[in-house]
Formats: structure tokens, C-alpha cells, sequence
């Protein structure tokens, strides 16, 4: 929904006409009070039609009058029409939760029964089967299945979703579309992320940030200006020996003030949160959007948020005298029956590129699980014993092994394999050493590309993690951070993150964990995974919803895109006004001194037509800018100086022109049609 077509659709163009007009409630209307001094006026007006017009006729008067209010409701329906889309994105999220139906299990057994989503409580497990929607947030505790995440997120392609790792979170309005999962419910009643998400697109508690506010004060300080102005220009006219009509007066003031800007601020505002939604992610707070514009430092967690959070193996090492089809035949029967992630990627590994065929244990195989005393697990097969584990527990578990050659040679692999920052298991069959398994960190697809883009952005990426120097450096140079801190407790973290601060600069932080959680609080802007904790969603001022950590090109691209297009449009605004001197001061001024006539070089047709053509530039250009303030003004990665001068160029100098162009037109069109 970014084009403009599709922003001026009846669906959303006719509920926002009517609430413009409720928005004139006096109560809402002095929220903004440039659009509430414009409606003052234009009340005054109303109730002096046709007395004390000074030589100025009635139906002159009324049109002053009627182009008044148009531009009150032109601003009022911004915010409106701002306001719709969200409610619009809000109802089909409600609708989708109306429609959930959950399959709770019932005891140890596979039997379930139907209830209502909001029956759920937290810790329930229930069964979500192809075509179902997922009834509640949660993580997948048993299955594989594919899920259509559209109706949440946007993205068309379905993502898996299984047990262990970071791909077990699920959401509420999701659709298994394959297989089955089972789910534990992770969310309270009415506090999942489809409640959030209605609540944070309608916008109902949206406060303004300290940049909005900051600009609101500079618009009701030019208006008083303007306002103290306007009143000294009768006794310069009393002076002259004339008088000024108080339309002119009114006309004049209403021109002055920044009314396109103060018409377009809210929805602006609106828009650019309901922007992140569409990207996908939960902003808590608009204050978060804007500090990301800014944002120098990017922190970001290793596992989970660079890494895919799971470990997968990479290579087979065979010892010397072993064949790389030894070693993989292995350790495919030790990982057969292990259902890790490691586990499976050993299995796919010997499967896909050595194309072990076996695909099932043989009849009769002990499964021998892994546990935290003897970090072994492996399988007995006809008297054959396989082993599979840490490097030092497989050698104490084969004594013969000791200090012979096989030995020396596993840990001179094992050394090599920890030095390039991955993580060694060692593979043994009836006491015979085989060699080693290479299990590599997974670094996430596009995150290299991603952080090259930030780097351009003028972004410093800092990966944290709790590796050691060797492990973290080795995945560092992979992934393409700037730089990393190794060996990172939570206190580390935090004492990062203030160190950056107090030196002035605005800090991101990415994460995912428990022991993220404190910094995510800390940092300027806080984005928590999906796949996370709990405690780091609830941490972070937003929530990605795809756990891509380089989404954060996105929001920082949202946040300079917010604080551009209303620094552009403030820019339009305050340019604008040039053109109006030259409309609005020779027609009032004209007749107590000849000279200003000079000044009249848009030529336009009368006095009247002068004032009326700028009233109605000053009306109509607002609902023009309407697509601009809710798509906002496109950011491409440049320097501040660059981009300064671009923006200047666009909307500054078309600022000055346009309103020459547009006033002239609409004086020629009200001269044919003798509207004054």
C-alpha cells in the first residue's frame, strides 16, 4: 500500500473524510495549533460575513472564507487518512485473530480438543497440522513444518520452523502449510505480538517524540511572529491615511504561517511507524524510530543474530591411513539417531556431499545418548561400537589410544580446526581413532553484503559474543564487522554501550538472548529477534519479526527517511512563503503606495484575485503533499553534506518555485471565471 493509488482508495478515502471532520472538535483541533489559529480565523470570518467588509464584496468574502476551512479538513484528513491505513492493516489482523482455533493435547497421548485461541494459557502445547493457523505465540517443541508467515510479516516465501535452534518461534496468524508441529504457548493472555501489532497500528497511544515536539514549538513560535506581524500592519495602514479589510488581514496571516507543515506533521509521524510495521518490524515507541536516523554504532550478538544460532558440520578430517567414506559411514550411523541440529547437519553432510546412501539404522542398533558426564554419544551395531563427542572424552574413552600417533595427529587436526574458529568432534569405531568433525558457526546469508552497506551508511558493527579471541576473530573477518569483543559477559556489554554513548555517539543494539537483555534496555535503540527470549523481546524498544540482524539497514534507512521528508517538507513550507509576499503584499498595499506594483512579477490579474489565488495555493498544495508525507522522502546512503544539499535542491529551490507556478495558474483560472 505505498503507491498513490492505492493510499486514495474509497476504503480509505471515505471513512477519512468524515473523520476529518470530526478532528474539528476544538479538543483535537488544539492539538495543532497552527491548524487551530487557521480555524479561528476562519470562524472569525464566518461570523463577520458581510459586516465591516471594507469595499470587499460578500461573495469574495465567502470564498476567503470557504478556502479557510478546505485548508483546516486538507490537514485534518492527512492525519485521517494516516490514521485509516493503520486501522485498515489493524481490522485484517483483528479478523485473523478472530479466526483462531486452537488443537490443545490432552495428557501424554496424541488426543486434542478444539478450543477458542483465547482459551489458551501459557505453557499449553497444542498441534498445528497443514492448513491450520498457529492459535497463539510460541515455540516449537516437536516437528518440522513449513509456515506461511504472510499475514504477519508480508513476505510470501514460507519459512521453516522446527525444534532447538533459532527457527522455533512461531506467532499467532501464521499457516502451517506443511507437516505438523507441536506448539508450546509462550504468551499470556492478550499480550502476543498479534495484540501488539493492533494495538501499535492504530496508533491509539502514540506520543509525539522529542523531535515533533521540538518542531511543533518552532511552528507556533513563527505563528506568533506572524501573528504580532500581521497586527502592527493596520497602523502602518492608519498611518498612510487607509485602512486594511480584516479578510486582507486574515488572508495575509493565514499565508504567513506555516500551515502546509503543521497540516502534514502528525501524519508524517504516523506514517513512518506504520512504514516499520510493513518492514516487518515492532517499534514500541516513535522515539526509537527516530533515534535510528541517527544511530552511529550497531552492537550486535553472535549467536542467533549474525550466526543462524546452531552449528553445523563443515568437514570430515580423516587421520592418516583412514578414507574420507570411513569416517563419513560413521559418523552418519553416530548421528542418525541424534536429533540436534549438529546432529542433523552431520547427517546431511555425509549424505549430500560424500553421498553415504544409508538412511536408517540397522535392526537391533543401541543408541548410546549423549550426556553431560561422559559428552559422548554414538551407536552399537553387531558388536560394532562408533563414538562421537568432544576430542578429549573419545580419547579418554579409548585408553589404548593414549599417546600414540593417531592421537598426536587428531589433536594437531583438532588445534587447527579450534584456530580457524570452529569447534572439533572426534570420531572413533571399536577404539580406532577415524578423525575429526569440523563443526562451523553458520554465518547468516547476506549479512557480509549487509554490513558493507552499513559501513557506507557511516555505521561502525561491533559483533559480542562470548567465544573466545581466536573463535570471535576468525568469525568477525567471515561475517564483515568492524569490530568484535570476545569472551563478552553482560556487564561487558553494558560497559560498551556507555562507553559509546558518552562519547556522544547514538548506539543500536541487536540481540537475542536473556543476557541480552540489559543492553538492549541500555542502547538508544534496541531491536530484539523474533527467534529470541522472552526477556530480550520485552527488553528492546522493537521486535524484528524475520531475526535478520542487517534489518537494521531498514530502520535506519525509516528513521533518515522520517526525519528527512519532514525536514524537506518544513523546508517546502518555509519556502513557499517567498512567493506569497510577492501575491499577498503589493495587492494589500497597492493602493496606499503605487510603487509596490513592482512587486507584482507573477503579473497576476487583481488585488482580489492576487489574495484569493494564494489562499488557494495555500489549501490545495497541502492534500498534493499528502503522498509524499505518508511514503516519505527516499533515503540513499550518502554523506550528511551531500545529502544537505540534495534536499535543499528539491525542495528548497522547488519551494520557491512552485508556488510562483501554481499561484499564477490559479490566478488565471479565477480571473476567466470571474471569481474576482
Amino acid at each position: 500500500m505505498t503507491s498513490a493509488s492505492s493510499m486514495f482508495s474509497a476504503k480509505l478515502v471515505a471513512p477519512a473524510i468524515g473523520d476529518a471532520f470530526k478532528k474539528l472538535s476544538p479538543r483535537q483541533l488544539v492539538k495543532n495549533p497552527v491548524l487551530f489559529t487557521t480555524a479561528i480565523v476562519a470562524l472569525l470570518l464566518t461570523v463577520l460575513l458581510g459586516i465591516g467588509g471594507d469595499g470587499l464584496s460578500v461573495p469574495f468574502q465567502l470564498q476567503l472564507i470557504v478556502w479557510l476551512w478546505l485548508t483546516v479538513l486538507f490537514g485534518t484528513f492527512a492525519e485521517a487518512l494516516a490514521e485509516g491505513r493503520g486501522r485498515a492493516q489493524a481490522a485484517s489482523l483483528r479478523a485473523a485473530k478472530s479466526e483462531l482455533k486452537a488443537k490443545r493435547t490432552i495428557g501424554v497421548a496424541d488426543a486434542w480438543e478444539w478450543v477458542g485461541a483465547a482459551q489458551l494459557a501459557k505453557g499449553d502445547v497444542v498441534l498445528v497440522e497443514t492448513g491450520d493457523l498457529i492459535p497463539a505465540d510460541g515455540e516449537v517443541i516437536q516437528g518440522v513444518a513449513s509456515v506461511n508467515e504472510a499475514a504477519i510479516t508480508g513476505e510470501s516465501a514460507p519459512v521453516i520452523r522446527e525444534g532447538g535452534g533459532d527457527r522455533s518461534a512461531v506467532t499467532a496468524g501464521t499457516r502451517v502449510i506443511s507437516d505438523w508441529i507441536k506448539v508450546r504457548v509462550t504468551q499470556e493472555p492478550g499480550q502476543g505480538f498479534l495484540d501488539r501489532m493492533i494495538a501499535l497500528v492504530e496508533g491509539a497511544e502514540r506520543q509525539k517524540t522529542p523531535n515533533e515536539i521540538a518542531l511543533t514549538i518552532l511552528l507556533v513560535g513563527l505563528t506568533i511572529i506572524f501573528l504580532i506581524a500581521v497586527s502592527t500592519v493596520p497602523g502602518f495602514a492608519a498611518y498612510a491615511g487607509g485602512g486594511i479589510p480584516i479578510a486582507m488581514l486574515a488572508a495575509l496571516l493565514i499565508t504567513l504561517i506555516p500551515t502546509t507543515i503543521a497540516a502534514l506533521l502528525s501524519a508524517i509521524g504516523i506514517a513512518g511507524m506504520d512504514r516499520l510495521v510493513r518492514f516487518n518490524v515492532l517499534a514500541k515507541s516513535g522515539r526509537a524510530v527516530e533515534a535510528a536516523g541517527d544511530v552511529d554504532v550497531l552492537l550486535l550478538d553472535k549467536t542467533g543474530t549474525i550466526t543462524i544460532g546452531d552449528r553445523a558440520a563443515s568437514e570430515f578430517r580423516p587421520l592418516a591411513g583412514v578414507t574420507i567414506d570411513e569416517i563419513a559411514t560413521a559418523a552418519l550411523l553416530a548421528s542418525l539417531a541424534d536429533e540436534t541440529p549438529e546432529g542433523r547437519s552431520v547427517v546431511t553432510l555425509a549424505q549430500g556431499k560424500h553421498e553415504v546412501a544409508m538412511r536408517a539404522l540397522p535392526d537391533g542398533a543401541e543408541i548410546i545418548p549423549f550426556t553431560a558426564q561422559t559428552r559422548i554419544s554414538g551407536v552399537r551395531t553387531s558388536g560394532s561400537l562408533i563414538q562421537k563427542g568432544a576430542v578429549d572424552a573419545v580419547l579418554r574413552a579409548n585408553t589404548g589410544s593414549g599417546n600414540t600417533p593417531a592421537a598426536t595427529e587428531m589433536r594437531k587436526i583438532t588445534d587447527e580446526i579450534a584456530r580457524s574458529g570452529q569447534t572439533p568432534l572426534a570420531v572413533a569405531q571399536d577404539g580406532r581413532l577415524l578423525g575429526v568433525i569440523a563443526l562451523k558457526d553458520v554465518i547468516k546469508a547476506g549479512v557480509r553484503e549487509r554490513f558493507a552497506e552499513l559501513r557506507r551508511m557511516g555505521i561502525r558493527t561491533v559483533m559480542i559474543t562470548g567465544d573466545n579471541p581466536l573463535t570471535a576473530a576468525s568469525i568477525a573477518a567471515e561475517a564483515g564487522v568492524d569490530d568484535f569483543l570476545a569472551e563478552a559477559t553482560p556487564e561487558d556489554k553494558l560497559a560498551l554501550i556507555r562507553k559509546e554513548q558518552q562519547g556522544g555517539r547514538l548506539v543500536a543494539m541487536c540481540g537475542d538472548g536473556t543476557n541480552d537483555a540489559p543492553a538492549l534496555a541500555q542502547a538508544d535503540v534496541g531491536v530484539a529477534m523474533n527467534t529470541g527470549t522472552q526477556a530480550a523481546r520485552e527488553a528492546g524498544n522493537m521486535v524484528d519479526l524475520d531475526s535478520d540482524p542487517t534489518k537494521l539497514i531498514e530502520i535506519v534507512g525509516l528513521g533518515k527517511q522520517l526525519l528527512m521528508t519532514r525536514g524537506a517538507l518544513t523546508t517546502f513550507s518555509v519556502a513557499n512563503d517567498v512567493a506569497k509576499y510577492f501575491a499577498i503584499i503589493p495587492a494589500m498595499f497597492l493602493a496606499l503606495y503605487p510603487g509596490l506594483a513592482v512587486l507584482n512579477v507573477m503579473g497576476l490579474h487583481s488585488p482580489e484575485s492576487a489574495i484569493l489565488s494564494a489562499i488557494i495555493f495555500n489549501a490545495l498544495i497541502i492534500p498534493c503533499l499528502v503522498p509524499l508525507a505518508l511514503k516519505g522522502v527516499k533515503y540513499q546512503p550518502m554523506g550528511a553534506g551531500p545529502l544537505l544539499a540534495r534536499n535543499l535542491a528539491i525542495y528548497g529551490l522547488g519551494g520557491l518555485i512552485a508556488p510562483f507556478i501554481g499561484i499564477k495558474a490559479i490566478d488565471l483560472v479565477v480571473a476567466g471565471l470571474g471569481w474576482a
